[in-house]
């Protein structure tokens, strides 16, 4: 058998990949005589994705409803994923921050203009029907969300603005989570009374938030933007490329999602106006409420004083 010197090479190195486990090359070349070649469908698992739409009601609108929030949960992965490889590089260089930091503000772009999907895919009757439904739940509930925020920027300026003044980076994690920005949606901080959407979304996730709170609490987006040689931290176009990322997330996909809501929710003139979960939803889901920002020192004094203002 004529092998030629380019297969030759390559078994040589398939040789030294499982000769590095303790391996034999031999028997996992036989195992290729068995397995089966691989196809689209199987590689993709398509019938596993496709067969985890579960509609609540016989509304044909739901099924948009659904397909859309799971698409956002799988571009909310793919930011993660692309937050952990910034996160975890060694000595990590400009050019490779900037390239992952731009493929995150992509993803985001395109869930902030994806918003018409919502805004003028479904009849306003049908989704003010199956939508009560889905009470107490809500889009709020969404943990991997919730974990990209932690990745992008300091804990500090998750925390509710009123009580940032008595937090600090030695405040204990359990202590800094009830007073994070979001606990506003779903706790009376006079009572400390939480609703049911706000207990059953810690039951489920806090452990999680906890854990990402301190692993990421010294290698998130801003920390290790700070680790870049100082003449590359005062490049314009890389901090164009954050305060980018900064407004997309915080101030224009807020307002998205907040104007969609208004249309369904609040001017169809249908239903209660409330949101499903139960909280001041337009008070709370405003950014000059919210007043969450991941990068301040990248914003101008006036631009920080009216967050959010401008829109």
């Amino acid at each position: 058998m004529n092998i030629s010197e380019n297969a030759e090479a390559i078994l040589s190195e398939i040789d030294q990949k499982y000769a590095s486990i303790n391996q034999k090359t031999e028997t996992h070349l036989e195992g290729l005589l068995w397995s089966k070649p691989i196809t689209y469908w199987d590689y993709i698992q398509t019938d596993a994705l496709l067969n985890i739409q579960t509609q609540r009601t016989t509304l044909p609108d739901e099924m948009v409803f659904i397909m859309y929030h799971q698409v956002n949960e799988l571009i909310f992965k793919m930011i993660l994923w692309e937050m952990n490889q910034i996160s975890y590089a060694q000595n990590i260089k400009t050019d490779f921050f900037a390239e992952r930091l731009m493929r995150i503000s992509r993803y985001f772009d395109m869930l902030t203009t994806s918003f018409s999907i919502m805004e003028n895919g479904m009849e306003v009757e049908q989704y003010m029907k199956f939508r009560n439904t889905l009470t107490p739940a809500s889009g709020f509930q969404s943990a991997q969300y919730r974990l990209i925020e932690f990745s992008s920027t300091d804990l500090i300026n998750l925390i509710d603005h009123r009580y940032r003044g008595s937090i600090d980076r030695n405040t204990p994690y359990e202590h800094a989570f009830e007073h994070l920005y979001w606990q506003a949606a779903g706790k009376d901080y006079a009572t400390g009374k939480k609703s049911y959407l706000l207990e059953e979304f810690e039951r489920k996730y806090k452990k999680t938030f906890l854990d990402h709170m301190e692993e990421y609490n010294s290698i998130n987006i801003w920390q290790k933007f700070k680790q870049l040689p100082d003449d590359d931290q005062k490049n314009p176009e890389l901090i164009k490329a954050m305060r980018h990322f900064d407004h997309t997330v915080n101030i224009t996909w807020v307002m998205q999602h907040l104007n969609v809501a208004i249309k369904y929710i609040d001017q169809s003139g249908k239903g209660t106006g409330e949101a499903t979960g139960g909280s001041d939803w337009k008070k709370y889901m405003h950014p000059k409420y919210q007043r969450r920002i991941f990068f301040p020192e990248l914003w101008s004094a006036d631009e920080l004083a009216n967050w959010g203002v401008e829109i």
